[in-house]
């Protein structure tokens, strides 16, 4: 049976993440997530159950510029028709923008080698119409050299324990941070993070810590030393979903 690879583009905010919540009481929710309507549309296009391997499952509000998953199906139709299809019957704040077929052995989530998150900061005094429910607005000045000065602490292989949820507690927190990137374009600023994979809400932790940097909170040094402490009590906010993408999925 062939394994297919999807590339998917979704603006996450009127979406409870990626994942089927399962439960009588989450029926709403589950009906409200990224996979849900995917599977939903695989479904009545190929006329099987479909079952969505996913690379990373994004948080409620979470936006993607290219998640990657993949299926297998029984399913001939021509893949530039098939995508076709899938976008035909997709809401706008999903899209489908590439499907190929892969080997057998191929799995999205298992398979990958390193994904790259970006966070995004409106950076000036009044906030925006157009971009409010894909950036964090903030309007106190930010020191963006300090930021990425900061930031150099968390590359390599690292306990992330300072960064990690309390709900996720029970997962290894050591990580590797590949690359960390801040790049400021006029008023935005963007935190640009690959790892080999991350922990619950690392990326928005690490954002909001670089954030209480740049503003002066945090004096110089404090990166390092909340990395090595471990205490995610000494560590800034976290801050909101909206202002996250998942950019791409490296195999």
């Amino acid at each position: 049976m062939p394994n297919f690879k999807l590339q998917i583009e979704y603006d996450g905010t009127h979406y409870y993440g990626w994942q089927v919540q399962n439960g009588k009481k989450v029926t709403y929710r589950a009906n409200k997530t990224i996979q849900h309507v995917l599977e939903q549309v695989l479904k009545k296009i190929l006329q099987e159950e479909i079952k969505l391997i996913v690379a990373g499952r994004t948080d409620s509000g979470v936006h993607a510029l290219s998640q990657v998953a993949n299926f297998k199906s029984s399913s001939k139709i021509p893949l530039a028709r098939l995508r076709w299809a899938i976008n035909c019957l997709l809401p706008e704040d999903i899209k489908v923008s590439r499907i190929q077929k892969v080997g057998l052995d191929f799995n999205s989530r298992f398979c990958a080698k390193s994904k790259i998150y970006r966070y995004t900061i409106l950076n000036r005094k009044y906030s925006s119409p157009l971009s409010a429910g894909r950036v964090y607005f903030f309007y106190h000045p930010l020191d963006a050299r300090l930021m990425r000065s900061e930031a150099k602490f968390l590359l390599g292989r690292h306990n992330f324990k300072a960064f990690q949820a309390a709900e996720d507690r029970q997962r290894n927190p050591v990580r590797t941070v590949k690359r960390i990137r801040i790049v400021k374009d006029k008023d935005f600023l963007h935190i640009n993070i690959e790892a080999d994979s991350f922990l619950y809400n690392m990326v928005r932790n690490i954002a909001g810590t670089l954030l209480e940097i740049g503003r002066g909170r945090f004096p110089k040094g404090s990166m390092r030393r909340i990395l090595k402490s471990g205490d995610r009590a000494l560590a800034g906010p976290t801050l909101p979903a909206k202002g996250l993408c998942l950019v791409k999925v490296k195999y």
